[in-house]
């Protein structure tokens, strides 16, 4: 567990394809991919103790969903099928489909297996020769079967640097005879308090074209007549809070948007969320 600090901040690469664990661009698969230096591959550590015992969850510091193990299977190979993979919420207080338990491995001790509640399933990739080899998979644990380094993950660990704040620029529109896709999503928006406390009968919606960050945040801020916003997500209601610092995902889902005007020294926010925003933001600067 000394691997996974909590509220620390990991990468995870698979030992077999030298890959990493990713939170795809719709804000619900995980895959795994090479782009090392993307917000998407990285991953917030939440510890938990559940019966006694110590568990991680995994909370993507881009979209701020977790990985979680789903209920739909694929048939991994010819001989047997595995459950996938997906960014999802933190529902219940109980809930186990989120808890993850890392296994160091005797030969690295940057390198885990992560199993499942039960101890009895683990996180892995799939063979080359299969149609899922970019995907991610929970597997039964057998110890008669043989994942070689598919089911090994490397953590690297990823230091914070405070950095200024950064929102990205928009995106150059498409060349022209390119139809683009329009995005179009509900966001759920309140105002909290520099204490990160809100009304919940106060939420207020509509409905937002595209995907741009700097929209956004722009419109958010005409809506509540403020300036210097930062915006968060949560994904559940047993959710940390995520700072919102890149694109919305392409999936068209509602969102929920807490909003919270920019920290300044005397804020007890700093404090109460640990700075999650500087965090968050130093990596679009430091993470290659």
């Amino acid at each position: 567990m000394n691997r996974f600090p909590d509220r620390g901040f990991v990468r995870l690469r698979n030992r077999a394809y030298g890959t990493y664990l990713f939170a795809d661009d719709d804000g619900a698969g995980v895959m795994l991919k090479p782009h090392r230096a993307s917000l998407q591959a990285v991953w917030q550590v939440d510890r938990v103790v559940r019966r006694g015992r110590g568990y991680i969850v995994l909370r993507s510091a881009a979209y701020g969903r977790h990985l979680i193990c789903a209920t739909g299977t694929s048939w991994v190979d010819q001989s047997h099928e595995a459950y996938h993979t997906v960014q999802g919420n933190y529902n219940n207080p109980e809930q186990v489909d989120i808890l993850w338990a890392p296994v160091h491995r005797l030969d690295n001790v940057h390198v885990v297996m992560l199993q499942g509640l039960d101890c009895q399933r683990i996180l892995r990739a799939c063979a080359p020769n299969t149609p899922f080899f970019r995907y991610v998979f929970v597997d039964a644990f057998q110890r008669s079967t043989n994942y070689g380094t598919m089911a090994d993950w490397t953590v690297e660990t990823i230091p914070v640097r405070p950095a200024p704040t950064v929102i990205p620029l928009p995106v150059p529109p498409l060349t022209e005879g390119v139809t683009p896709l329009i995005v179009l999503r509900r966001i759920k928006y309140v105002r909290a308090d520099a204490n990160g406390l809100f009304n919940p009968g106060a939420w207020l919606s509509w409905l937002f074209v595209g995907n741009s960050l700097l929209q956004l945040k722009q419109d958010l801020e005409m809506l509540l007549n403020v300036s210097n916003i930062t915006m968060y997500v949560r994904a559940g209601p047993f959710a940390r809070w995520t700072p919102l610092v890149i694109d919305l995902p392409s999936h068209p889902a509602d969102m929920e948007i807490f909003v919270m005007t920019a920290m300044t020294p005397g804020e007890s926010f700093a404090k109460k969320f640990s700075a999650l925003c500087v965090e968050l933001v130093c990596f679009v600067i430091h993470i290659s």
